[in-house]
């Protein structure tokens, strides 16, 4: 027996930026199937794992729309300050380094960005989801799609025939839905790999990201909030990880033991946090880079890393979808409020014209931090060194890259 469902946005993908749009969508009352091929994560109860988010300012509005902000259960913890340094591995950073203050950003300051728990964020979207009216969740699931100029129909393996009239793409960087609509892709790969971890310090670190940059590639420490579970007697003082590192060396570095994996963090972050020591678990993902030729097809938006996937160079990654997700929601919330067509091409077009010259700019822009500061030649690196410092003297200049980072560019 076939059971009908009428909406008017479909989601492939639940993720973060998937499920963030499904929820914020909703809220406004939109009407939205979100569907997913994998069960939602169980995590309810989950371990400190050392995995978080920097949530950039900009996307903080999308969260707190989506419903999801006030439900997160561990407090997002402020970005106030972020030092860009120059150096090599066991030696002191250069002088010539580059520092923002968020009270030099705009006239009313505000944190650059907060640090949100990967498992808080789930558990908020867990809990949102099958509460929310007019949006309807279908995980497991498998689904093939059919597109048309009068709308699209969505069919499920259990039966469940879904009409509606936008498909968002956000499964993600292998989306079948881009491959199929066949939209091309430019890829760079950059054989780097992320090691991902956290780890507890002795002094604190005063709401301060450092981004190192060293021969193998950048080493960013991000300011998170006291844990209790990330050891047996609780941290007060945490800051997560983000190093890259030349693949063919990164294998080897994962499978140190944790004295001596905590030790080479230490030769790269310096001893201005005191004694360290790592908790919860690593995680290593290869890095590449990739953009889509164009974000929509009949019928068809991508959105998050469907569209778009970067060097996490400046953070910026997640914090891209997400204005994909604020752009995308405008858009779809002012047509449906006029009743006009939600996946119409006037609709479409505006979100290509919107959102992919923003990616395309910092896909480029990280592109080109990566190559110019991955590199020990030393000439390069005295260039780079005395441009870290012009900018640092050059108030407005840095005042556009603070903003810029903060994801208010606009404003």
């Amino acid at each position: 027996m076939t059971n009908a469902l009428s909406v008017q946005v479909c989601i492939m993908g639940a993720g973060p930026v998937g499920g963030t749009l499904a929820c914020r969508l909703a809220s406004g009352g939109v009407s939205v199937a979100l569907i997913d091929r994998a069960e939602l994560p169980p995590m309810e109860n989950p371990a400190f794992d050392g995995r978080a988010y920097a949530i950039a300012a900009g996307s903080r509005a999308l969260l707190e729309d989506a419903g999801l902000w006030d439900v997160l259960d561990v407090p997002p913890f402020p970005i106030r300050d972020i030092r860009v340094s120059d150096g090599r591995i066991g030696r002191p950073a250069s002088r010539l380094h580059l520092h923002f203050d968020h009270r030099e950003a705009g006239d009313e300051p505000r944190p650059f960005g907060w640090m949100v728990e990967a498992r808080s964020l789930r558990k908020a979207l867990n809990a949102r989801l099958p509460v929310q009216p007019g949006l309807h969740v279908f995980a497991p699931a498998t689904a093939v799609t059919e597109r048309s100029d009068d709308g699209a129909l969505v069919r499920l393996q259990d039966g469940t025939d879904i009409r509606c009239q936008l498909i968002i793409a956000a499964e993600g960087r292998n989306s079948s839905l881009r491959e199929q609509a066949g939209i091309p892709l430019t890829r760079i790969p950059y054989h780097q790999t992320a090691i991902v971890c956290a780890v507890a310090h002795e002094r604190p670190h005063n709401g301060l990201a450092l981004e190192h940059f060293l021969p193998a590639g950048p080493f960013a420490t991000l300011p998170m909030g006291a844990s209790i579970d990330a050891e047996p007697n609780g941290s007060e003082h945490v800051s997560a990880i983000v190093w890259t590192e030349r693949t063919r060396d990164a294998a080897r570095f994962m499978a140190l033991d944790d004295t001596r994996f905590a030790r080479e963090i230490g030769r790269r972050l310096g001893p201005h946090l005191g004694g360290i020591r790592t908790v919860g678990r690593r995680w290593s993902y290869p890095l590449s880079a990739m953009i889509a030729h164009r974000y929509v097809d009949r019928r068809l938006a991508l959105a998050g890393d469907a569209a778009h996937g970067i060097h996490p160079i400046a953070g910026q990654g997640l914090n891209l979808g997400f204005r994909d997700g604020i752009a995308l929601t405008g858009l779809i919330a002012d047509a449906a409020q006029s009743g006009a067509d939600v996946g119409g091409e006037a609709l479409l077009s505006a979100y290509q014209r919107v959102r992919r010259s923003d990616n395309l700019l910092m896909f480029a822009m990280t592109d080109s931090l990566d190559r110019l500061f991955s590199t020990d030649r030393r000439m390069i690196r005295t260039a780079r060194d005395l441009g870290i410092h012009a900018v640092d003297r050059l108030a407005p200049v840095k005042r556009m890259f603070m903003r810029r980072a903060m994801g208010i560019a606009g404003e």
